[in-house]
């Protein structure tokens, strides 16, 4: 890809996940992380099996990544963007499938900053 994709992707992907690596991992390892989401064959979510690979990405210099990684980075700003304009009227966010699944994808949308 060319180095302005490659920076605007970046840069796309930092404003969508807004979680760090670790509280990503902790997150994912939840009950609640893990009862959200279309289920494939193997009966993880997609939502799930990216926000593995989000934590994998957020731990990836960015001179070794990949066209592949630039991919799914472009995937989960798509993603985080679409859900984000869904979000449910008049319902407690907090506990709700919409924040859960979000989260799943790297984006807290209660997370200040």
């Amino acid at each position: 890809m060319a180095d302005e994709d490659t920076g605007t992707i970046r840069r796309e992907f930092g404003e969508a996940v807004n979680m760090t690596a670790s509280e990503l991992e902790t997150w994912l390892d939840s009950e609640e992380s893990q009862a959200v989401g279309q289920k494939d064959g193997d009966g993880e979510s997609t939502g799930h099996a990216s926000g593995r690979r989000i934590v994998e990405l957020l731990r990836t210099k960015k001179d070794d990544l990949t066209d592949d990684d630039l991919a799914h980075m472009r995937t989960v700003h798509g993603y985080v963007q679409r859900h984000l304009a869904q979000e449910p009227a008049k319902q407690d966010v907090e506990t709700s499938r919409w924040r859960y699944s979000l989260m799943n994808w790297g984006h807290d949308p209660l997370k200040k900053g």
